[in-house]
């Protein structure tokens, strides 16, 4: 039986040692790039959640400031807020002296609606 040399033994084993090291590469490049795919889309959200409380505290603000044009108790008024929020609407309600201000926005490609509401008490109106 031929004995085979230790040179002969390990020929081609750096070309597979190089291509595991591109193989875990690799995967761990796709990694990055979907947690920043992933990123991106969480912070888009928190905007819009940011946006969509803007906007309820303004209303709130208009409220205290403008009693005369306050809804009658157990109106509901709805209104759209597309230019601020992508399919956005904003809705009013009341119930006495309580105060209910739901925005809905859905963000595109994605299927949830989402929902920001905030209840304020006016008295003495």
């Amino acid at each position: 039986m031929p004995q085979l040399s230790n040179r002969s033994s390990q020929q081609g084993v750096v070309i597979i040692e190089a291509m595991i090291a591109i193989l875990i590469f690799s995967v761990g490049v796709l990694g990055i790039v979907g947690m920043q795919a992933n990123m991106v889309k969480n912070t888009s959200d928190s905007k819009y959640r940011n946006d969509a409380s803007y906007i309820a505290q303004q209303q709130i603000g208009a409220l205290w400031t403008s009693p005369d044009n306050l809804p009658a108790d157990g109106s509901i008024s709805t209104s759209s807020i597309s230019g601020v929020l992508p399919a956005g609407s904003l809705t009013i309600s009341r119930s006495g002296d309580r105060y209910t201000i739901t925005i809905r926005w859905q963000q595109p490609d994605d299927p949830v609606v989402h929902n920001y509401s905030t209840v304020a008490t006016i008295n003495g109106v």
